[in-house]
């Protein structure tokens, strides 16, 4: 017998780019899924919480999380320090009953907020319930060396760092080309939320659909499932190339690996 549990599969706004925020709203709930993560970008309904309030509505289907406008295509939304757009992205998830925001250490040259991240987040933390999962991130490759272009760094649980809670992306462990396992295993019960995707290792940034990668996503996923892991599961692929036709596909397949994978034995 299977055993499925109850984390829901939610879709990523951002895998439909550059489809706007309402069509991912529409996709999700046509395909199945069980919420959205809200990527915060240059979209204006995706920084509107009266209109994403009507998708909700209108499509029956609940936001899950928030994703901070943290990366350099949002750097001017908002506001261009992190640390105020992540105390903003809190603000909408709380008002969407969103149970958690996902957001990036600083860039170095955000200067301000590397400074004091970590000890900033744990505040912020004291003022909601709303989860402050920070994401694992990836080194830039220039000329032969690697170089961190994040602070305090850009794997958020390195060095037993405390953070309350990760996320952990597996697009962005194939790109740092680290070890996906050993990184929950180090996240452990604070890793509360999956950016499920694959990756071959290259320098690019692929979110390539899971299983069409290096990564063990399918291994991942069962020994959440195994773990009783309660947290959220986000489908973050890029579909940016594809046609109409293709994105569906790849949207469904996605959900159709998660659900395949996340099971555990009973």
């Amino acid at each position: 017998m299977v055993r499925l549990p109850e984390a829901p599969v939610g879709l990523s706004t951002a895998s439909v780019y550059p489809e706007p925020t309402g069509l991912a709203f529409r996709r999700a709930a046509e395909l199945g899924y069980d919420g959205v993560e809200v990527f915060v970008w240059t979209d204006a309904v995706s920084q509107s919480v009266s209109e994403l309030r009507d998708l909700v509505q209108t499509y029956q289907i609940p936001v899950l999380s928030v994703h901070s406008p943290c990366v350099v295509i949002t750097s001017r939304v908002w506001s261009t320090d992190p640390l105020v757009k992540l105390a903003r992205s809190i603000e909408m998830a709380e008002a969407l009953g969103a149970s958690t925001v996902v957001t990036h250490p600083p860039f170095v040259w955000q200067r301000a907020a590397a400074l004091d991240f970590s000890a900033a987040v744990a505040e912020l933390q004291t003022r909601t319930a709303v989860k402050i999962a920070v994401e694992n991130m990836f080194p830039a490759r220039v000329r032969g060396s690697v170089i961190s272009t994040y602070r305090p760094h850009w794997d958020p649980a390195v060095g037993g760092a405390g953070h309350q809670y990760y996320t952990l992306d597996l697009s962005h462990t194939a790109t740092a080309e680290s070890d996906a396992l050993e990184m929950l295993g180090r996240m452990g019960s604070r890793m509360t939320h999956l950016h499920l995707a694959d990756g071959t290792g290259s320098a690019l940034d692929e979110h390539l659909v899971p299983g069409r990668g290096s990564q063990p996503c399918a291994q991942i996923l069962g020994q959440l499932a195994a773990s009783g892991f309660d947290g959220s599961i986000v489908v973050e692929i890029s579909t940016r190339k594809s046609s109409v036709e293709d994105r569906e596909i790849d949207l469904a397949q996605a959900l159709s690996f998660a659900r395949l994978h996340f099971a555990a034995a009973h």
